[in-house]
Order: C-alpha cells, then sequence, then structure tokens
C-alpha cells in the first residue's frame, strides 16, 4: 500500500535507493515518502535505465497509464497556461498551484518529448519549434476534450474552459464589466479575463496568443488577423454644460471654425479619422491640447477648456450626470468603427466562439446610415439636460 506519495522531480525513492523511470513512467516521477509495507518478497524488476534493483509495488496501476493519463492531462493544462500568460508565475496561479510545481510539469512534460518546450534562457521566454508544435497542437485537444466531457454528462450546450480578452480603455468600460458579470452568471464554468490596453497592446497580445480575442477601434487589415465587424458608433460634439454650444440642439460643421479643440495625440487612428472629417467640411479648429484616451479628454472638456468629438457611447454616464452634453453632428456623419479581432488560421475555443456571439447579440450594432440621426435621438435627454435650470453649487 502507498501512502504520502507525490509527483515531481525525476526519481523514484525506495528505502532510499533511487531509480529513473524514464520512459516507463511517461515522464512522471515519485519521490519520498513510499512505505514499504506490502511489498512482494524475493521479486525483483529492471528498468533498461535503473542504476539499481528495486523492488516491484504490489499495487501494479501505480505504473501504469491509467493513473499518469489524468496526471498527464493536468500537466498538459498547466504548460499551456504557462505559454498563454507568458510567465510561469500567472500560469500557476491560474490552476492554483505554486510556480514551482508548474516548472516541474513542464519539465517532465519535455523529458517525456525529450526535448525542450521553453527556451528559458530568454526573457520573457519563448516557445522552441517544438514547442509551438507541442502548444498548438494541445490547444486543439484540450478544447476538443472539454466539448466532450460536456457531451458526455449530458450537456451538450455546456461551456467549459476560459478565454481572454485585450479591449482598448475606450471600449466603454461599464458596459462592458456588466456585459462580463451576465457571461460568467450564464456560463458559470468559463473563466472570462478581461484586460484593458493600449491599442498597441492589444494587437500584440492576440498575434502572441496571450488573448484569444481583441477589442480595437478602426481594426488594421492584416493578414495573420481575423476582424469580425462589432460595432459602428456616432460621433458627437462633447462640451461642458456652461459651454456657449451647450443649447444647441444640432451642430453644423462651420460651427466648430475657430473653436478651443481638445484632440487625441496623432498616432490615433481615430485622430487621423477627425483630422480628415474637419478638413472636407472646410473646418479648422483652435487645438489646445493633445490626449492619447478618451478619460483624459472628458476630465479636460468638463474643465470648460474646450469641446471635442467622441464616440457617443463613451460619454452616456456623463451626459446621464449631468456633467457633459452631448450634441450630435449635422452634415457628413462621423463614427468610429469597433471590431473584434482573432489570429488567423488560429481555432477559436468553444468559450471564445460563445463570447463573439453574445458580443455582437447583446452589444453589437449595426452601422447608421446617418450618425447624426442616430444621435439625434440618443442625446435628446442630454440636451434637456442642458436647457434645464443648474442648481447652485
Amino acid at each position: 500500500m502507498l501512502q504520502g506519495w507525490s509527483a515531481s522531480g525525476g526519481d523514484v525513492e525506495v528505502c532510499g535507493s533511487k531509480a529513473n523511470l524514464g520512459r516507463r513512467l511517461h515522464g512522471f516521477s515519485f519521490r519520498t515518502c513510499v512505505s514499504t509495507q506490502g511489498w512482494s518478497q524475493g521479486r525483483s524488476v529492471e528498468h533498461k535505465s535503473m542504476r539499481s534493483v528495486c523492488r516491484p509495488l504490489r499495487c501494479g496501476e501505480f505504473l501504469t497509464g491509467s493513473f499518469l493519463r489524468p496526471m498527464q492531462l493536468r500537466f498538459v493544462e498547466i504548460f499551456c497556461a504557462v505559454v498563454e500568460e507568458r510567465s510561469f508565475s500567472k500560469g500557476a496561479r491560474a490552476h492554483g498551484v505554486t510556480q514551482s510545481a508548474a516548472s516541474q510539469a513542464v519539465s517532465n512534460l519535455e523529458r517525456q518529448l525529450g526535448t525542450l518546450l521553453i527556451d528559458r534562457s530568454k526573457r520573457p521566454f519563448e516557445l522552441t519549434p517544438a514547442g509551438q508544435i507541442y502548444y498548438d497542437g494541445c490547444r486543439r485537444i484540450l478544447a476538443e476534450y472539454r466539448e466532450i466531457e460536456g457531451r458526455v454528462r449530458g450537456t451538450p450546450d455546456r461551456v467549459i474552459g476560459r478565454v481572454r480578452v485585450a479591449a482598448i480603455y475606450s471600449v466603454g468600460l461599464l458596459r462592458m464589466e456588466r456585459f462580463a458579470r451576465k457571461f460568467e452568471e450564464q456560463y458559470p464554468d468559463v473563466a472570462l479575463r478581461l484586460e484593458y490596453q493600449h491599442p498597441d497592446r492589444v494587437y500584440e497580445q492576440v498575434l502572441s496568443e496571450q488573448a484569444d480575442l481583441g477589442l480595437v477601434s478602426y481594426p488594421r487589415p492584416r493578414a495573420d488577423l481575423v476582424c469580425l465587424p462589432w460595432q459602428d458608433q456616432p460621433m458627437v460634439l462633447v462640451c461642458a454644460n456652461e459651454h456657449q454650444l451647450a443649447l444647441r440642439s444640432r451642430i453644423e460643421p462651420a460651427d466648430l471654425d475657430g473653436v478651443p479643440f481638445i484632440a487625441f495625440t496623432p498616432e490615433l487612428p481615430i485622430r487621423r479619422e477627425i483630422d480628415q472629417w474637419l478638413r472636407r467640411q472646410r473646418v479648422e479648429v483652435n487645438q489646445l491640447h493633445e490626449f492619447d484616451n478618451i478619460e483624459t479628454i472628458k476630465q479636460a472638456v468638463q474643465c470648460g477648456t474646450g469641446v471635442s468629438l467622441l464616440p457617443l457611447a463613451t460619454v452616456h454616464q456623463e451626459v446621464n450626470l449631468g456633467s457633459l452634453v452631448a450634441i450630435p453632428l449635422g452634415g457628413e456623419p462621423l463614427s468610429r468603427p469597433l471590431g473584434i479581432i482573432h489570429r488567423k488560421n488560429r481555432q477559436l475555443t468553444p468559450p471564445a466562439l460563445k463570447l463573439i456571439e453574445h458580443l455582437r447579440r447583446e452589444l453589437g450594432t449595426e452601422p447608421e446610415p446617418s450618425a447624426a440621426v442616430a444621435g439625434e435621438a440618443a442625446v435628446a435627454g442630454a440636451v434637456s439636460l442642458a436647457k434645464a435650470p443648474r442648481k447652485p453649487g
């Protein structure tokens, strides 16, 4: 009878003598605390890689695949998590084990395969060519395993696994957090990780497979990415309650000529789109400040520094609180497209596919024929707030 064994390392220690089990144990090993009770007498077994003779255990399943396969699946899951997180510590945390245990799990797989999967000499570490092949295959196998598991349990619609999403900051934090809570309630067996990043970082994470999906504005065409249309957000003029334009029900492009303006920084796609729109309208604004995110622009506008052009979806909260006014644009429509991106030629997991389905159904919008018309309907309450008497202080 076995007592107190644990999986680790590369040896078996029995009565003080060690034997490397090599391929016989499929790369797994067991160390320390093996009781001598129940050992058969007068028999011995030799393994080609053993340096000493070791008596066999009475319970032969210790050395069989019936025990090892679940353990190997666990090691594969940890290996995939380490690769996806690009970190041994984060991969370990995702599976509730220590960093040392995660490192040992990967080492065991490498020992079994007879090759390195991860090049640890580089920072951050990189997959070896063999590691990339192994990761791609294991990722598909794990997805199929979870799907089969759900079917066997009699719940073919059950979704099991995790999905990692990298999103730009301005995707709408409040709406996304509500969506994430609802999704997790509907699919309790799915671990959803949602991180907000700079646009360039979103692309990096998707391409390096640190994220399964990316939510971006003005999606860039790339041969190695697939982009799915998601939203088309009408742009509006945003100003403080006290601004001279706050009482307007509609803003014509000519009204912006010479107006103090808070802009995005030049490297952002939304800045280029706004500049091109202004040029087509033959309008030149008085640019005062540049910021690389919507939240800072909103704060500057609230201070009365100037006005800005922002997606309507990003100012709903401020409009409802009465701290900003959103006014629809006349003339040529101006909108910001959002897309869902993922790696090309990569099989999406069931959780990722289900998340895309819900994102497009619950938060997606069809392109409006006129951003101005859409804006007027959506910001009617904002105009009313602007016209209402303000409370002192």
